[in-house]
C-alpha cells in the first residue's frame, strides 16, 4: 500500500452525488470502504484539491474521487466509478 497523506485516516463523508452514483453502480458504503482499504495508488485530480484513488472491485479497476476537508478533518467521497478497459 502506498504512503498516503494524513487525511487518509480521517473519517469519511459522502456527497449526495457520491451516494447517487454508488446506488446507480451497485456499490454499498461497506464495499466502498473495503475498496479504499485495498487502494493501490493515488494522484491529484484535474480538479484542484481532489484526488483520484486507484483501487479494485472484484477483478475490475475502479477510481474513487475524494476531497480532503481540512477544516472538518473529513475525507469527502465525491464519486466512484469503474475504469473502462
Amino acid at each position: 500500500m502506498p504512503t498516503f497523506p494524513e487525511w487518509w485516516n480521517w473519517d469519511l463523508s459522502f456527497t449526495a452525488h457520491a451516494e447517487l452514483r454508488m446506488e446507480q453502480r451497485g456499490v454499498t458504503e461497506v464495499e466502498l470502504r473495503a475498496m479504499l482499504e485495498r487502494a493501490t495508488a493515488f494522484e491529484a485530480s484535474i480538479v484542484l484539491g481532489r484526488f483520484m484513488i486507484q483501487t479494485r472491485r472484484g477483478q475490475s479497476p475502479w477510481i474513487v474521487i475524494v476531497e480532503p476537508d481540512s477544516d472538518a478533518s473529513l475525507l469527502v467521497v465525491v464519486t466512484v466509478y469503474e475504469v473502462s478497459q
